[in-house]
């Protein structure tokens, strides 16, 4: 169910304002000084001071608000609100600042000041080309078109043939970019709905997809969005499939492109934050430490620069994504008790940002957070953070998640000792992951052993345990079966019940084993 704070669209703009933003609200609606407008001041006051939404609180505190007149107040404040903002930070957004080019430019049409118009068309398509606005370009070269095809301009006849050929040229750009931009985005709602390709028919469904939507000619594809869009269809592409060799190179073009076009960190910052979060998990598919380390260290340099914290929406996924590699790196190093010290920290911030978090990503840090219970052997807390997965009730996003979070679940009261629950949670989760079509070798063999084990006493359990080792530990490196391990490190596990030593000693060992051989 989703909470007050964020039920309400007005009242979460306003929880989202800084104090500069507030001020310069106040300061914008007291300069028309009209009654309608005082009145929503002080509705924008009773909403500042709320720390959740409650609308009969906000009656009670306005007693001569009727609540249809309410409702109306809220409209007009909204707008106000987003009027304001567009005042205040137009000059910081490259979009907004073209689109008040394009809107003076029709003023200026319509007053009929057509050479005045062309002039700021000009300027504003020199300013969309040096940041790659190409979107921009269509509508400016329309209005253009319109102003030389109804009017004696005196523009010359290469003007015109100019403007005809841009015309054609950026008419072919945007139909590559938004076909490109299209598969980037229809691979990617794949994955959040299905997490990583299941078996071969997925994995065949996948491929035929893509090769049927990626351009067939590579050489034509050029400029900052087509290579981007290029590069994000490779990476979800490449993830799915959990070819992480191929992730990772395609992460990297994906930042590389942003050092060689530095200007677009400041254009396109959303793309440059989730380009950084996919190299870092890229780094943590490969078990890159080294370059995990580096990348999360740039990252955090980046964090603190004035691009990463203009606006709330940068500042905090930015933060979000930092903090999901912070637990990505205790999870690979094996520092599982060290990880668990900073979860409040996180938890904290997760509440801080609680408009601006969306479902999914809720869901892959309580996923994350679990398994850091789980390898540190606090089962209990573990059970706590995957009933919140269990429980969601937000169908059809990411069923992986649904299934491995069952299955560690399992683990959890098969650790704990809870037999008699045993028998049917088995049965329910193995229903439930066949149902989802989820099922590899090696699920098939952890339920296999679970069946055959929870009743066995230490000493029968001992040649189970190896044996169960010993079936899976050869799946390994078999791309239709890393899905598991990917979700849950499963021979780490179990080699603990083995050495009979902790599941945080393994992993942490064979982390320090990596970083001598290297």
């Amino acid at each position: 169910m989703m909470s007050n704070l964020v039920s309400d669209t007005l009242f979460q703009l306003i929880q989202s304002l800084e104090k500069s933003e507030k001020r310069h609200f106040k300061l914008y609606i007291k300069r028309s000084s009209a009654k309608e407008d005082l009145k929503i001041i002080r509705l924008f006051d009773a909403l500042d001071k709320q720390s959740e939404y409650d609308e009969k609180q906000l009656l009670k505190n306005l007693r001569d608000f009727t609540k249809p007149q309410l409702a109306n107040l809220k409209t007009h404040l909204y707008k106000q609100l987003l009027a304001s903002l567009r005042l205040l930070k137009t000059n910081d957004n490259i979009d907004l600042k073209l689109s008040e080019h394009l809107d003076n430019a029709r003023l200026l049409y319509n007053k009929g000041l057509k050479i005045q118009s062309l002039h700021i068309l000009e300027k504003a398509k020199e300013l969309a080309k040096a940041n790659q606005k190409m979107n921009f370009l269509v509508q400016a070269i329309s209005l253009e078109k319109k102003i030389e095809t109804l009017h004696i301009t005196r523009s010359t006849l290469e003007k015109t043939e100019m403007i005809a050929e841009e015309a054609l040229f950026i008419s072919e750009h945007i139909d590559r970019v938004t076909r490109l931009s299209n598969l980037a985005l229809l691979l990617y709602r794949w994955y959040i709905k299905n997490g990583h390709a299941r078996n071969k028919e997925d994995e065949k469904d996948v491929r035929h997809f893509f090769k049927n939507s990626i351009p067939h000619n590579a050489n034509a594809i050029y400029g900052f969005y087509e290579k981007l869009y290029l590069y994000q269809s490779y990476c979800w592409y490449a993830f799915i499939r959990q070819d992480f060799l191929m992730y990772y190179r395609y992460s990297q073009k994906w930042i590389n492109l942003f050092t060689e076009n530095p200007v677009m960190i400041a254009v396109e910052t959303g793309h440059y934050i989730k380009g950084m979060h996919t190299l870092l998990n890229a780094h943590f598919d490969l078990r890159n430490f080294y370059q995990f380390k580096i990348t999360l260290q740039k990252f955090e340099a980046f964090a603190k620069t004035f691009v990463a914290n203009q606006y709330d929406n940068f500042r905090t996924h930015t933060s979000i994504y930092i903090n999901s590699a912070r637990i990505n790196q205790f999870l690979m190093q094996g520092e599982f008790t060290k990880g668990l010290a900073v979860i409040p920290e996180i938890e904290a911030k997760l509440k801080e940002y609680v408009i601006f978090v969306d479902s999914h990503r809720i869901l892959v840090f309580n996923y994350k957070i679990a398994s850091l219970f789980f390898g540190a052997g606090n089962y209990n807390k573990a059970i706590d953070y995957l009933l919140k997965i269990i429980h969601d009730n937000q169908t059809g996003l990411r069923n992986d998640l649904q299934c491995y979070a069952r299955l560690m679940h399992l683990l959890c009261h098969y650790e704990i000792g809870n037999d008699e629950i045993l028998d049917s949670l088995i049965k329910s989760v193995y229903r439930f992951m066949a149902k989802m079509k989820t099922l590899t070798v090696v699920e098939e063999e952890i339920f296999s052993f679970l069946r055959h084990s929870f009743k066995l006493d230490a000493k029968q359990l001992k040649p189970e345990l190896k044996e169960f080792l010993n079936k899976i530990k050869h799946l390994e490196k078999n791309r239709f079966e890393t899905r598991s391990f990917a979700y849950l490190d499963i021979i780490s596990w179990v080699e603990s019940k083995v050495y009979e030593t902790s599941m945080e000693e393994i992993i942490h060992k064979k982390y320090l084993n990596s970083q001598h051989r290297n």
